[in-house]
């Protein structure tokens, strides 16, 4: 079992407190661990360990609101083979972004790539009048498990999720206007509208109406084979 916690006075006090022989602590900054080698380093215990014949790992977190996107993120680039799911405690608003479908108020890129590796499950919301002192924000638990494969499959997932973070650059702007303005730093191999069509996207709608398989095959099209 490990832990991360960048304050170093908890991080002092959090081994007593739980008084678990097999806890580590990593006094360090959860933006800057390497979340690979150590997902790598825990799966390598042998049998018989916290980790054992489960084969993969289990994220449990209350995770700083303000950087709550950042490490998803960086947790999400662990494989399916290594991550079996996370159980976080969030901002009530990223839980609603995360769980939201495409048309809904709260559906973006956050969305977009959750969804893409993770069958996400609100579970419950925490009031404020649960923390001392209590904070200004409405909190909920989410369930993030990951799927054993991508519920797309596309060449390249960085330019992927390059085409989904212009798509949404400005929510108010049209599909079309967004990724034409985009269009330079992520060097599409087709023209804008001429993508849209092949891909049957109307280039008035907004990329908070498309699915996953729509921005799939808006990737397609933007760079064809």
């Amino acid at each position: 079992m490990l832990a991360v916690e960048i304050d170093r006075r908890l991080a002092d006090e959090l081994p007593g407190r739980i008084g678990a022989p097999n806890l580590t602590v990593l006094n360090q900054d959860v933006l800057r661990v390497d979340w690979t080698e150590l997902a790598a380093l825990e799966l390598s215990k042998p049998p018989g360990s916290d980790v054992g014949a489960q084969a993969r790992l289990r994220v449990v977190a209350n995770l700083p609101y303000y950087i709550s996107t950042a490490v998803i993120e960086r947790l999400l680039e662990l494989s399916g083979r290594q991550l079996k799911d996370m159980t976080l405690m969030l901002q009530k608003e990223v839980v609603d972004r995360i769980t939201s479908s495409p048309g809904g108020r709260d559906y973006g890129y956050l969305s977009v790539l959750v969804q893409y590796r993770c069958e996400a499950t609100k579970l419950f919301e925490v009031p404020a009048s649960a923390f001392k002192p209590a904070p200004k924000v409405q909190s909920a638990v989410v369930k993030l498990r990951l799927r054993e494969q991508p519920v797309v499959i596309v060449p390249d997932e960085a330019r992927f999720f390059g085409v989904v973070r212009v798509a949404f650059a400005h929510r108010r702007k049209t599909i079309a206007n967004n990724l034409k303005a985009g269009a330079t730093g992520l060097a599409f191999l087709s023209p804008v509208d001429g993508a849209l069509a092949m891909a049957g996207i109307e280039s008035r709608r907004r990329a908070e109406t498309l699915s996953l398989a729509e921005f799939a095959a808006l990737d397609a099209a933007l760079y064809p084979e």
